[in-house]
C-alpha cells in the first residue's frame, strides 16, 4: 500500500438539492374555462449518499473533491404532475469509513456492509401544488408551497482499518519492520519516530495456505488518548482490528510501564477495546540472553501471552504467527 495513497481522512462541503415548487395550476380544456386547482407538487432535492464499497480501501477518490453538489428537484405541473425528482449523488467509500459533523464533531454513522447506503445530506422537500389547499370556503386557491431549500454542511469522513492483527507500541518499537519481514508490505522503514504516518497492510502466509492481514498502525504516545501525537488520528485503525499486537522493544527503559501505558492510552479512547484479545511481542530479543528472558517473563501479566521476537534476526517469528493463529480463533 503506498502511504501517499492511503487516505484515512477528508472534509468536504455538501449541499443537496433544493426542493422543486409546487404548482399553482388550474384545470383548463375546451368545454371548460373554469376549472379547479390541479397543480402538482414539487419534485425533492437530490440526497448525498454514502454507500460501501467493499473494493474500496482507501477515501483517496475525496481527497481532491472538496465540493459534493446534488441536483435539484422539479417544479410541479398541472394535471397533477409531480416535478422530477433532484439527482441523488452517491459517493462510494470503503467499509469502516465515519461520517461526522464537521462543526460539532458528532459522529453521525459507520459504513460497515458492502452496498450499504446512508444519507448523509438530504435534499429538501418539494413544494406542494394548490390542489392541496382546496377546502369548502376557498375552491380556487392561487398558491403553492415554495420548495425547501438544500441544506450545505461541512462533512468529516474517517476511515478505520479493517484488519486481523493491529500491531500497537509506541514510536520505533519495530512495528514497520516486523510487517516488512513476514509480509510482501514495503512500509518506509527509519530510525527516527513517527517514521509510520499512515497505516500499512500486509498479508501474512501461514501454514496450509491459511493467511491474515496485519496492520502497521502509526506509533502511538502517551496522551494519545487526549490528541497529542495525532493521537485520535492514529487511535481510531485499533478499533477496527480483530486481535492485538503490543510491541515492545527489549531495550526500553521499563518494559512493564510502556504496556501498562499502552494499555490505559486505549482505555481511555475506547473502553470496549480492552475485551479485544492481545499478545504482547518483546522485540529485538536477539539482543538478550535467556536469563534475561526469564526475568522479564516474571514480571510481565500473565493474563497476556508474551512472545520474544527478532524481525532482523528471524528469531520467533514462526511462534508469533502461531500465537496469533491461536488468539484470533480462540
Amino acid at each position: 500500500m503506498a502511504e501517499q495513497n492511503f487516505i484515512d481522512y477528508v472534509r468536504i462541503c455538501c449541499r443537496s438539492g433544493a426542493g422543486g415548487a409546487g404548482s399553482a395550476h388550474f384545470f383548463r380544456d375546451n368545454r371548460n374555462a373554469m376549472g379547479g386547482p390541479d397543480g402538482g407538487d414539487g419534485g425533492r432535492g437530490g440526497h448525498i449518499i454514502l454507500r460501501g464499497n467493499k473494493q474500496f480501501w482507501t477515501l483517496l477518490p475525496l481527497k481532491y473533491r472538496k465540493h459534493v453538489i446534488a441536483g435539484k428537484g422539479a417544479p410541479g405541473g398541472g394535471n397533477h404532475r409531480s416535478g422530477a425528482y433532484g439527482e441523488d449523488v452517491y459517493l462510494d467509500v470503503p467499509l469502516g469509513t465515519v461520517a461526522k459533523d464537521a462543526e460539532t464533531g458528532e459522529q453521525l454513522f459507520e459504513i460497515t456492509e458492502d452496498q450499504q447506503e446512508v444519507i448523509l445530506l438530504k435534499g429538501g422537500r418539494g413544494g406542494r401544488g394548490n390542489s392541496h389547499f382546496k377546502s369548502a370556503t376557498n375552491q380556487s386557491p392561487h398558491y403553492a408551497q415554495p420548495g425547501e431549500s438544500g441544506k450545505e454542511e461541512w462533512k468529516i469522513l474517517e476511515l478505520k482499518v479493517l484488519a486481523d492483527v493491529g500491531l500497537v507500541g509506541f514510536p520505533n518499537a519495530g512495528k514497520s519492520t516486523l510487517l516488512a519481514s513476514i509480509t510482501a508490505a514495503k512500509p518506509k522503514i527509519a530510525s527516527y519516530a513517527f517514521t509510520t504516518l499512515q497505516p500499512n497492510l500486509g498479508i501474512v502466509s501461514y501454514r496450509d495456505h491459511r493467511s491474515f492481514v496485519m496492520a502497521d498502525i502509526p506509533g502511538i504516545i502517551e496522551n494519545a488518548h487526549e490528541g497529542k501525537g495525532l493521537g485520535h488520528r492514529f487511535l481510531r485503525h485499533i478499533e477496527r482490528n480483530a486481535t492485538l499486537l503490543f510491541m515492545i522493544p527489549c531495550d526500553s527503559d521499563n518494559i512493564i510501564k510502556e504496556y501498562e501505558v499502552l494499555l490505559h492510552e486505549l482505555k481511555m479512547y475506547n473502553e470496549e477495546l480492552l475485551d479485544k484479545p492481545r499478545v504482547l511481542a518483546v522485540t529485538k530479543s536477539d539482543l538478550m540472553d535467556e536469563e534475561l528472558k526469564e526475568m522479564i517473563s516474571a514480571e510481565l501479566p500473565e493474563n497476556v501471552p508474551i512472545v520474544f521476537i527478532s524481525a532482523v534476526a528471524q528469531l520467533g517469528l514462526v511462534e508469533l504467527k502461531d500465537l496469533l493463529w491461536t488468539r484470533m480463533n480462540k
